[in-house]
């Protein structure tokens, strides 16, 4: 599979963690992850934002590994935030988790279903 990042000076820039378009040729197989959400196996949800995102994005590093890829695989990611003052910490702990590696991402604030969870992330990964 070839994954090719497609830019044009008619368009905002994106900085280095995220590109606004990728291109796929030559794959064999879509993974679609549904919406992760911040808990664990046993229920429990983390109080702070930082500790929700990466359980959240450990989750997809789970899926992702169970679908014998990783996060180099990872194509789009759409990310709802429960408020925008989470901006800056999602920034951090998408980069802990992803860094070196852009992908398509859309970012929507929005009520999220469950009040105590403070975002929900679902993910297009490609082989």
């Amino acid at each position: 599979m070839e994954m090719r990042t497609i830019t044009s000076p008619e368009v905002p820039g994106t900085g280095p963690y995220y590109a606004n378009a990728k291109e796929l040729t030559g794959f064999s197989r879509l993974l679609y992850i549904s919406g992760q959400i911040p808990e664990t196996v046993d229920g429990h949800v983390p109080p702070d934002f930082e500790d929700q995102a990466r359980l959240v994005f450990g989750h997809i590093r789970s899926l992702l590994k169970a679908a014998n890829m990783d996060v180099t695989n990872l194509v789009k990611l759409t990310i709802y935030l429960s408020d925008r003052q989470y901006r800056a910490a999602l920034s951090r702990v998408r980069n802990e988790n992803f860094a070196g590696h852009q992908f398509a991402m859309t970012i929507i604030i929005t009520g999220i279903y469950d009040p105590i969870w403070l975002l929900e992330v679902e993910a297009v990964a490609a082989e």
